[in-house]
């Protein structure tokens, strides 16, 4: 595809993406996407078709950026406990914020794909669980994090901000200090 056809698909993420935010997974029609973003249902899917495939794009453009610029930080040498806290001030921004997260049409999009070795959120969680393991790993070569048992951390942070996401999608969330304190736990069982 030419620089058009990927300027095309670009704009068409990131108008669905704000569609998503809004709306949810499950509430997003091609038909929205078309006419938020002023094309054609036959514009719309030379490109994609489906907002499944859409999604899908987004959230492996958004897990690669995550990744790369942790990668990026840690070939560059910068401090893993700086690395940290903007990972986990990121975390307990996207706790928090309801209303523009995707956090509801994450789990709409994940739980409507049926069950398999083929997973897509098991795939999503191993890419971040292996990030998160790397970023511990060079934080300890550093001397900047405790010995830790690396695994059983990284699937404390995860499956605690997942479910605060989760949980907050569905029940107020009005406490702050749930996202803080768990943010503060993980700094203090990796920071020395």
């Amino acid at each position: 595809m030419g620089k058009k056809g990927d300027a095309t698909k670009a704009a068409i993420r990131n108008t669905a993406l704000h569609l998503f935010i809004r709306k949810g997974f499950k509430d997003v029609t091609m038909k929205d996407i078309c006419e938020a973003a002023g094309l054609s249902r036959g514009g719309l899917y030379m490109h994609y078709g489906s907002t499944g495939q859409i999604f899908a794009d987004i959230i492996n453009e958004i897990m690669s950026g995550l990744e790369n610029d942790i990668a990026e930080k840690m070939e560059n040498g910068q401090s893993a406990t700086v690395i940290l806290d903007e990972l986990l001030e990121r975390y307990q921004s996207e706790m928090l914020d309801r209303s523009g997260s995707l956090g509801l049409a994450f789990y709409e999009y994940y739980s409507s794909i049926p069950l398999s070795d083929d997973n897509a959120m098991l795939k999503q969680y191993y890419i971040s669980k292996a990030m998160l393991c790397s970023l511990i790993k060079y934080g300890i070569s550093k001397g900047e994090f405790w010995q830790v048992n690396i695994n059983a951390v990284v699937d404390l942070l995860l499956f605690s901000y997942q479910g605060v996401r989760m949980l907050s999608s569905i029940m107020p969330l009005d406490d702050d200090t749930i996202p803080a304190g768990m943010i503060r736990q993980i700094r203090e069982m990796l920071i020395k």
